[in-house]
């Protein structure tokens, strides 16, 4: 086990969680929402300390971060938990159950970098479920990855605490951000969680310098209603900027929602003409492979600049972060070795 950061003692041999916006107060002997952080005779632990019980290279577009090197295999890392109880996870035999209850390897943060170094990994995500919940282990391996000149990532819902976040900033180089919907009810309603903390850690990734991207899985008739979409959009582009990338992704049945049908294609195209509209010039379609809205276009040529199908990059014809065919700056994270 290892002591948990971000918590206060109080009496009676109580804590107080202070990770994420929840705060939860924590009596001796039990453990928060996440059920990854106990209280041991009024020390908190994490109990989930280098016990990943997902271990994975992948493609980086399946995070997905599109701007973020291109085509690069990214180890992913994961432990059980989660802050939020989304009643469509897809991950919910993992982020909804203790560590008790699911495998796991002993794979601390210098295991974790030998092995992504091994695997020609070109960074560290951590991913699947909540990593803000594994957050020692996830902050000591970023911090050893960009000592061995690594790149390192996460992707989260974005429910943690301000002075945490910017503390885990100086460590990661890109987020991509589950903007689960625009309204206080779906966060109520679907996930058990609030909207504002979530638009707070937003703005202060925006105002770190740290790649950005968003992702909105749009579940029909609870999140897809074209106004609040466009408040959405306009909220990114007003707030963020029109830089950001936003993924409209497709939903399909699963977990406790399975008696909702999968989004529509056209709901998500009908999303993506709202984004553009309102401004954003990087908006994509996704789980929707091969759809054209899956790659990426120059905002003011439209030439094709990065075509994909699903998570495989086919062509990148960005050159030195920029179109090939007007030298319109493409903003995002771009390794030369990777350009095609």
């Amino acid at each position: 086990m290892k002591e948990a950061y971000f918590y206060e003692k109080l009496p009676n041999e109580e804590v107080q969680c202070l990770l994420c916006p929840r705060k939860c107060i924590i009596a001796e002997g039990k453990r928060g929402t996440c059920r990854t952080r106990e209280n041991r005779n009024g020390t908190l632990y994490s109990l989930v300390y280098a016990k990943p019980c997902a271990i994975s290279v992948e493609p980086i577009e399946k995070a997905p971060l599109y701007h973020f090197m291109p085509g690069h295999r990214r180890l992913c890392l994961a432990t059980v938990g989660c802050n939020f109880m989304c009643a469509y996870c897809q991950n919910w035999h993992i982020s909804q159950k203790s560590v008790e209850e699911v495998e796991y390897r002993n794979f601390s943060p210098h295991k974790a970098v030998s092995f992504a170094l091994a695997q020609r990994a070109t960074s560290v995500c951590f991913t699947f479920t909540e990593p803000i919940v594994c957050y020692e282990y996830m902050y000591e391996t970023a911090r050893l990855a960009k000592d061995r000149g690594l790149f390192t990532a996460m992707v989260s819902n974005g429910s943690i605490n301000p002075e945490p976040l910017r503390q885990l900033l100086k460590v990661l180089d890109g987020v991509k951000i589950d903007l689960k919907g625009f309204t206080r009810e779906f966060y109520h309603e679907v996930s058990s969680a609030k909207l504002e903390p979530v638009l707070r850690t937003l703005q202060i990734i925006k105002e770190s310098g740290k790649w950005l991207e968003i992702v909105n899985l749009v579940v029909p008739t609870l999140n897809d209603i074209p106004g609040d979409m466009r408040r959405m959009c306009a909220w990114i582009v007003g707030t963020l900027g029109k830089e950001v990338p936003l993924h409209f992704t497709r939903f399909f049945p699963m977990y406790r929602m399975q008696s909702i049908n999968a989004t529509p294609v056209e709901t998500l195209e009908k999303a993506h003409g709202i984004a553009r509209e309102t401004g954003l010039q990087f908006v994509y379609v996704g789980n929707v492979p091969g759809h054209p809205l899956n790659s990426t276009y120059c905002p003011d040529c439209n030439e094709l600049l990065i075509k994909r199908t699903h998570f495989e990059i086919v062509k990148n014809r960005i050159a030195k972060g920029a179109c090939p065919a007007c030298g319109t700056r493409i903003p995002g994270v771009w390794s030369v070795e990777l350009q095609a």
